[in-house]
């Protein structure tokens, strides 16, 4: 459904279904991903300006470029990248996430965020856990319900993280119109998606213990736009999706 809000390719009739019926829900749902692309773009750059040379994007997605090891090869192109999914789709297009910089690296693990164990050893095949890592959890925790347990999931996830990395989060929010999203949260739910909006306490809590990159938690739209790629025309003010960047001391 992402990769058709996105307007690509590769997607099936049950997907285009769904995805319209959330669209018929809330309008700006195409917006809403795009908005969200470009948040994943500003701050995997703004982390790699800063030095970070290794990521963990869980929740990776069918490939849409530019991905986020060409974004942050273009800064550092040393920096090593692992992708990790769940969806056999995005298995199959896991090629598109492997060609690096030659200076780099990239690797793709085949893993659900639900057993971060799996991810954290596998991801240690190609980082350095004794180096600083971005861990990117970008418009992932909305699909994970509250009897899975996500907070727990973010803290195993950061735990063999050393001081000086970074997690960055988006989140879709009901804060603004509780109604509409209680009827799209049913179209994934009866999909077969636990998914699950959550308020602007909710999603700060993912950051208990972390130090907060300026501008702290806002709506997307609002996080260091300056960084490039504004969805410009989209409204993206309005765009219900809180993110935020913080930094582990």
């Amino acid at each position: 459904m992402y990769d058709y809000f996105l307007g690509g390719k590769d997607n099936y009739p049950v997907d285009v279904a769904a995805a319209e019926q959330v669209t018929s829900h809330f309008p700006a749902v195409s917006a809403m991903a795009r908005t969200n692309r470009a948040f994943m773009h500003r701050a995997s750059r703004l982390l790699a300006e800063r030095g970070i040379r290794q990521f963990l994007d869980i929740g990776t997605g069918i490939p849409t470029e530019p991905n986020l090891h060409q974004i942050v090869q273009g800064i550092a192109p040393d920096a090593r990248v692992v992708y990790a999914d769940n969806d056999p789709i995005v298995l199959r297009h896991a090629e598109a996430l492997l060609h690096s910089a030659p200076e780099g690296r990239t690797a793709y693990v085949q893993a659900d965020v639900r057993d971060p164990g799996k991810i954290i050893a596998t991801a240690r095949e190609t980082l350095d856990f004794s180096r600083p890592v971005a861990l990117s959890l970008v418009a992932l925790l909305h699909l994970v319900a509250d009897e899975d347990e996500p907070r727990r999931i973010v803290r195993e996830l950061l735990e063999p993280l050393v001081s000086g990395s970074h997690l960055t989060l988006s989140h879709a929010t009901g804060d603004f119109d509780p109604e509409t999203w209680e009827r799209v949260v049913e179209v994934y739910r009866k999909g077969g998606t636990a998914a699950q909006v959550r308020g602007l306490g909710e999603f700060s809590e993912f950051f208990t213990g972390l130090e907060l990159v300026d501008p702290g938690v806002v709506l997307a739209a609002r996080w260091h736009p300056e960084l490039g790629e504004s969805p410009g025309g989209d409204g993206g003010e309005e765009i219900p999706l809180y993110v935020a960047v913080a930094r582990k001391p």
